[in-house]
């Protein structure tokens, strides 16, 4: 009977509270709210050591066609060619993927994967018709780093899907890009509140990862 009364009253004051304006009042819909949200703090990223025996480099669809034609993306690179190298001398596993009727030509030549590293083909979310998973599986990773581009495609789907996989997420800020900076902004948001992903995710930066 207590809590029914405690929580009454407490419905009460929120209800009066926002009858005399002492709360912020919400829009009917998100878009007539759009211009008076305001962006949230930038998150905090944090230095991460990975096991290079249980852990994957994901290198998504980093190809001529979208990439290449990409300047926040071509901007990427160096930092991602780095990575890369320093993935392959920690003997980390390593899975390029691209889009459509792609083959490992069509991956930027900077990033560009070896003869003995697997490449995938599917849309955004690589899992989906794919073997990621049974490839992964089968070389016991456990923590995923996710790179590429789109921001909002390949790495947000993939990554979030190798969430719900139950792996660990790493995602180098300066390793994803889109066609708009406002999809890398949701996408660095949806990682670290999203439900069971931000509990799975890291976002960090490529030279705060340790192998």
């Amino acid at each position: 009977m207590k809590f029914k009364c405690s929580l009454l009253v407490a419905i009460g004051l929120t209800v009066a509270a926002v009858a005399t304006g002492t709360l912020p009042a919400r829009a009917a819909d998100v878009v007539a709210d759009w211009n008076s949200i305001k962006t949230p703090p930038a998150p905090q990223l944090k230095a991460v050591t990975v096991d290079p025996k249980t852990t994957a480099l994901l290198m998504l669809d980093f190809m001529n066609q979208n990439c290449g034609k990409r300047p926040a993306c071509v901007a990427t690179i160096p930092a991602m060619k780095k990575l890369l190298a320093a993935a392959r001398a920690a003997k980390v596993m390593v899975v390029f993927s691209g889009f459509a009727k792609a083959t490992t030509a069509d991956v930027l030549k900077d990033v560009s994967p070896t003869a003995d590293e697997p490449f995938i083909r599917s849309g955004p979310d690589k899992f989906v018709n794919t073997d990621l998973d049974k490839m992964l599986k089968d070389k016991g990773i456990k923590t995923v780093i996710t790179v590429g581009t789109a921001s909002n495609g390949a790495v947000l789907f993939t990554a979030a899907d190798a969430a719900f996989h139950g792996l660990k997420v790493i995602v180098p800020v300066d390793g994803m890009s889109a066609a708009d900076p406002f999809a890398d902004l949701t996408t660095a948001f949806t990682f670290i509140n999203a439900p069971t992903v931000s509990a799975a995710s890291t976002l960090t930066r490529s030279d705060m990862i340790k192998f």
